[in-house]
Formats: structure tokens, C-alpha cells, sequence
């Protein structure tokens, strides 16, 4: 239940003085339906001013001035401004206003008025002119004019002033807190209370307040994050404390591992051991295995999947598509079945009687793996035993699907596995209430991709080299970028280059676009790899995890305007065979600095872990949305590039709280709840978590 204290932020925003009917959607829009929403909006820059004279003015500053109206100019043309003429005593200062304002004008201001005027100040031929002043007012309202004025987000209909007027309405609606923080540590970090800290936020003193690292904008930051990894924690030990069976290394898993032609990597060793010590604990485990592409994630879920059929019971591997669900069953199938463990593919390609055969042999247990997509969770897919779930690129899946297929059997081990190497620093925000095994070592043998860097005035170099090799039986991806708001536009761009290499090559490129469905993507794809196809052309990023052995050469062109970790997933696509394989970065000189950095990297380097390093220090604090859109949450103040010292001590404080107070009954563990229930982040809520 909501403690009282917080009942006046959570109050409607149409109990905001001015938020009426017509306003309260626009509102709603910016910030959301309540009034903490509008608490928490915070401002993108500052308005600063400066008193001065019409003489000492300077252009492109925001000024202000105390002038004496001196003259109405009256337009020719509706298209004409008014211009209102105006002296100081040091000078002539003309206020320009377009739209029908002149009667409105001449009744506020008469002639001879005394009035203080506030905007930016703009030459005009030899005179100085404010177009639309700011501020338009009498002396003794000089109050009213804040030399900082904060920059609000603003929408049709709702200009940026009206917001800053109910934020700060919702600013005196907050009260003094319950202090949630350690007080030792905020008197290090010299760090002012939540109250302090939101009043400078909606009275910046200059842009600088608006920076990340201020100490009130890392307050407000801390407090988000702790919240959010509070909750984790709490989840992590509520999952620990539901019992699962125990279950023990198989005699036919060591069989199938001793039948493997490699042996495993140290990594691989460590997260096998990993799973096996949450499977000895007797508690459902929720573990990811994060590991770079062809890390070999798979054969370590095999080989645990081993260990529950010794062990009588049944897993279910899930895939986000047909074609990475069939890859998958390719690989697991024969290794399993040599050794007595039936596999079943289920995808929405099954219909009649081949469905329900399977279904069958689900239900009755005669099957001890199950891989699939989504078609794994649907209601009438029952299991005998389900004791393990283990998905595929698990941010592909909402937490709801996930949990639907844990719910086809009883206390579920739950194994989600990344391709997407992130760094420690930043696995919290996303993984934070599960276990993490890093599988940071690439297996024996893999081909080595050689990539290099290539003008795009040599691309028929390349194609030359590519005409070669397919003549030669290899395979070749080559990737087109986005470079229009306009995806027909991209379309169109992607179209030509296929038919320019079709040209050059021969018939057998294929073409992969957003325009295209799923089924259709799938189907090319599949020729892909069946080897119908020799040159793949992509507008989208090629489906993460299709594996291709026979594909030598990755062509990216405009690489410069791909992400590093989008590059070097691109990248992974090639050296899965024994060949020799390429990946071409085409790129537009001249490169910036941070785009020359990503490609140097990128040829000095295949290690994922390393280069997400390096990638999170490119982007700086700039690219949280870009950060979003790979899966982090959606914070209100906490940067998860800026913020990265404070992730860390917000996760080892979340752990030690649990450990300390598990059911937050002391005098902080209360105040830490109305923090929690501040930020809407609770061990209830909806997490971003694979389990």
C-alpha cells in the first residue's frame, strides 16, 4: 500500500492549478498522469539574462532592458510585423511582432509607458530589435523576470513556460521525505537531501546544473538506482527461497561431452560448473550466460540439459525465430540423440497430425527436449516434466513470455543466454536479479576474421574480390545502412546495390529488407543457408545467431555509420567454417574522430568484452537512448553511461540491505519502501529480467 506521505504526489495532474480539460492530455503526453510525473520532469537547458543598456547590448545574448515606449509602427501587409519603437536614454531598442498583436499592443503599452523587456538581442541593419520579447512588462512587475529560467520540454499547445509554472507547482507540493540514504555516504559524496536536490534541479543556475555529474542531479541518480537494484535484490532472494529438485551431474552428459570433437573453454568449464552448483543448491535457478558470438553458450545449455534427462526430467530451448530454432535443433539433436535423448522441433510451421504427435510425445515424457519459438508456451503444449527453460537472445523476449513457458512445469531452472557482450559495469542495471556466467573465451580453431577498412571510392575493388571467392564456392553478406528518415527511400538504395552486384556477380543475390514479413525474411534466409544463395544483401541487421559456415566475407557498407557493438555483431556472422574469412568496413572519408576510433578497434580486436569497453567510453553521456533501445531500463535521472560508479555501489548496497533487512522492518528499510514506492520500482513491478 502507498504510504500517505506520498499521496500528493500521486494525485491526478488535473489537480495542478490551469490543468483543465484541454491541457491535461498535453500534459499527460510530456510527463505522465500524475503529479510526480511533473515533479520528475526535468528541464533540457537555461534561459540566462542579463541586465543591460541599449549601448552596452550585446547581439545573440538574452538581455534586459528598462525602455520608455517611444512609437507604434503599423504594418502595410498582414505579413509585415508590427515594430514598437522603444529609447533608453543610451539608445533604440525595436520589438518586432508578427500576427495581428498591434491593438493588444498599443492598449498594454501606451506611448510614454515606462516597461522592462527581456529576449534575445539581434542586429537588423544599423538598429538593435528583439523579435517576440520573453518578458513584456511593467517596472514594478520586475519580479516576475528570473535571470535563470529553466527550459522545460514543450508540445502544440503547451509552450515550455506553462510547463515550468506546473512543475513548479509540483515542486511545493513535495514534502520533506523520510532520508532513505546512508548518511555517512551522502556526507562524503557531499550530496544534498532529495528535497535540495529536486529544488536546484527546477532552478538551475546555468547549464552547468543540468550536467550529469552535479551533485544534485547524482543524488536524484542514486536514489533511481538504488530503488531499481532494491528490487532486483529483493527478487534474486525471493527466487532463492523457492525450492526446485535437486539435480546432479549425468553419466550421459559426460558421455556426449567425451563424443565432443573439442574440448571445452576454461569459460565454458566455469559456467557448466556455475549451473551445476544452482542445480545442487535446490533452489530454481534464473542464470545468464553472456557470452560473445560463437563463445559456444549452446553446447554448455546441451550439456545441462543432459544433466536434467539423466536425471528424469525435461528442458525446452526457445528461439526467437524459425530459422535460429531450427539451427539450434541441427546442433542439439545429433549429439542427444546418439546418446538416447530424444529432441522434437516445435515451430508454427507444425499443424494436424505432426503437431499432435509431438505433442503427444511431450505430454507423455517420451521426448526429453523441446526446441521452438514461440509456439513452445501456447496452451495446449504440455510437458511431463518440465525442469529446465533455457531461451535464446533473451532480450528478444518480453518478461510475460518467458514466465509462460516457466509455467509449464513446477519451479523451473531457468538458463537465458546473450550474444550481446555488455560490460560489468552496466550488467546490473539490465541482469540484476539474476546470476551472471561470462563465457569471455572463443573456442579452439575458430578462423580468425581478417577486417579492414575501405574507402568507398575502392567498392569495386571489393566487388571484384567478392566475385571471386563466390566464384570459388564461399559465401558473402553484404550489409546497406540505413542513411534516410525514409525506409522506401532506403529500400530503393538497397534494390539498386542488389541489382548492381547481380550485374557484377551473377544471379544468385538475394535481398533481405524491413519491408519484408517475417515468413519472407525466414525463407531467404533459410536459401542463405541451404547455400542457394551466394551474396545476401540486408537493409537490417542480419538475424543474430543464423549461422552460415560457408559464409567468408561480411561487406559493411558506410560503416562509419553503424555503433561499435552493432559492427561487431555484424562481423560475427563470418569465420564459423574453417576458411579464411574478411569483414570490409566501407566507409565515406572523411571519418570523424569517434568513427575512426570505432574502426580501429574493430581491426585491432575481436574480443566482444573488450569492445563494449570501448564502446561505452565512445558513446560518453550522450546515448543513453541508444543504450534504451538495447534493453536498459528506462530511467527518469540516472545516465547508465554517466552513472556508472554509482550502479556499482547502488548494487552492492541493494545486496547488503537484503541481506541485513530482508523485509525492510527497520527505520531505514521504511523509508527505503516510500523510495521505492517514489520511483515505481518494486520487487512486484515489472522488471526487466530474464526470470
Amino acid at each position: 500500500m502507498r504510504p500517505e506521505i506520498l499521496f500528493p504526489l500521486y494525485a491526478p495532474i488535473t489537480s495542478l492549478k490551469g490543468v483543465g480539460v484541454r491541457v491535461a492530455p498535453l500534459l499527460e503526453k510530456l510527463a505522465g498522469p500524475v503529479v510526480r510525473d511533473v515533479l520528475f520532469l526535468r528541464p533540457h537547458s537555461v534561459i540566462q539574462r542579463t541586465h543591460a543598456t541599449v549601448n552596452t547590448a550585446i547581439e545573440g545574448a538574452t538581455q534586459i532592458f528598462e525602455v520608455q515606449i517611444d512609437a507604434f509602427k503599423k504594418p502595410r501587409s498582414p505579413q509585415q510585423p508590427w515594430r514598437v519603437e522603444t529609447y533608453d536614454g543610451t539608445g533604440v531598442l525595436t520589438l518586432v511582432f508578427f500576427g495581428g498583436f498591434g491593438g493588444q499592443l498599443e492598449q498594454k503599452h501606451p506611448l510614454g509607458a515606462k516597461r522592462l523587456v527581456s529576449g534575445k538581442v539581434e542586429r537588423f541593419g544599423l538598429n538593435l530589435q528583439i523579435a517576440h520579447p520573453d518578458y513584456f512588462l511593467p517596472p514594478e512587475r520586475a519580479h516576475e523576470i528570473a535571470l535563470f529560467e529553466a527550459v522545460y520540454p514543450a508540445t502544440a499547445g503547451l509552450p515550455a513556460r506553462t510547463v515550468r509554472k506546473f512543475a513548479l507547482e509540483a515542486l511545493e507540493r513535495a514534502p520533506e521525505l523520510p532520508e532513505w540514504q546512508d548518511a555517512a555516504w551522502l556526507a562524503r559524496e557531499q550530496l544534498p537531501t532529495w528535497r535540495e536536490a529536486l529544488v536546484r534541479l527546477h532552478a538551475p543556475a546555468g547549464e552547468i546544473d543540468l550536467a550529469p555529474q552535479t551533485p544534485h542531479i547524482r543524488r536524484l541518480a542514486y536514489d533511481e538506482l538504488l530503488a531499481h537494484q532494491l528490487a532486483m535484490a529483493q527478487r534474486k532472494a525471493d527466487r532463492r527461497r523457492e525450492p526446485a529438485a535437486k539435480l546432479v551431474p549425468a553419466e550421459i552428459s559426460a558421455k556426449i561431452r567425451a563424443d565432443l570433437p573439442f574440448s571445452l573453454t576454461g569459460a565454458q568449464e566455469r559456467a557448466l560448473a556455475d549451473i551445476r552448483n544452482d542445480f545442487a543448491a535446490g533452489e530454481r535457478m534464473s542464470r545468464l550466460i553472456q557470452g560473445d558470438v560463437g563463445s559456444g553458450k549452446t553446447v554448455v545449455a546441451m550439456l545441462a540439459m543432459a544433466d536434467v534427462a539423466g536425471g528424469g526430467g525435461q528442458s525446452a530451448l526457445m528461439a526467437p525465430t524459425e530459422i535460429l530454432a531450427r539451427q539450434h535443433f541441427e546442433t542439439l539433436s545429433g549429439p542427444l540423440s546418439d546418446h538416447g535423448i530424444s529432441a522434437v522441433l516445435l515451430t508454427g510451421r507444425d499443424k494436424g497430425l505432426a503437431r499432435a504427435e509431438k505433442l503427444r510425445a511431450l505430454a507423455s515424457g517420451a521426448v526429453q527436449v523441446a526446441v521452438g519459438t514461440h509456439a513452445l508456451f501456447q496452451d495446449d503444449v504440455n510437458f511431463q516434466r518440465l525442469q529446465l527453460a533455457v531461451v535464446d537472445e533473451q532480450h528478444r523476449f518480453g518478461v510475460a513470455e518467458r514466465q509462460r513457458l516457466q509455467a509449464k512445469g513446477e519451479a523451473v531452472h531457468l538458463i537465458a543466454m546473450s550474444a550481446t557482450p555488455i560490460p560489468r559495469t552496466l550488467e546490473l542495471t539490465v541482469y540484476g536479479d539474476l546470476d551472471v556466467s561470462r563465457i569471455d573465451e572463443k573456442p579452439p580453431g575458430r578462423t580468425p576474421v581478417a577486417t579492414r577498412a575501405v574507402p568507398m571510392s575502392r567498392v569495386e575493388e571489393v566487388e571484384a574480390r567478392l566475385r571471386d571467392v563466390i566464384a570459388n564456392g564461399a559465401q558473402a553478406f553484404w550489409i546497406c545502412p540505413l542513411v534516410s528518415e525514409s525506409e522506401l527511400i532506403d529500400l530503393k538504395a538497397a534494390e539498386k546495390r542488389a541489382a548492381e552486384l547481380r550485374q557484377k556477380i551473377g544471379p544468385g543475390v538475394g535481398l533481405v529488407h524491413g519491408k519484408m514479413s517475417g515468413p519472407e525474411k525466414d525463407a531467404v534466409m533459410a536459401d542463405f543457408a541451404d547455400g542457394k544463395i551466394s551474396l545476401l544483401v540486408a537493409t537490417t541487421v542480419v538475424e543474430v545467431g543464423v549461422n552460415v559456415p560457408n559464409a567468408t566475407i561480411m561487406v559493411i557498407e558506410q560503416a562509419e555509420r553503424f555503433g561499435l557493438a552493432q559492427l561487431h555483431q555484424l562481423r560475427g556472422r563470418v569465420g564459423r567454417g574453417s576458411r579464411e574469412s574478411a569483414c570490409v568496413l566501407l566507409y565515406d572519408p572523411p571519418l570523424s574522430e569517434t568513427a575512426q576510433k570505432r574502426l580501429d578497434i574493430l581491426r585491432r580486436t575481436d574480443d566482444g568484452f573488450q569492445i563494449a569497453e570501448v564502446d561505452l567510453e565512445l558513446r560518453g553521456g550522450g546515448d543513453a537512448l541508444g543504450l534504451r533501445q538495447s534493453g536498459f531500463p528506462a530511467y527518469v535521472f540516472a545516465d547508465p553511461i554517466a552513472h556508472r560508479d554509482l550502479i556499482a555501489t547502488a548494487g552492492d548496497d541493494a545486496r547488503m540491505i537484503v541481506d541485513r533487512d530482508p523485509e525492510l522492518t527497520s527505520e531505514r528499510g521504511k523509508a527505503l519502501r516510500v523510495l521505492q514506492e517514489l520511483f515505481d520500482w518494486r520487487p512486484s513491478s515489472p522488471l526487466r529480467d530474464a526470470g
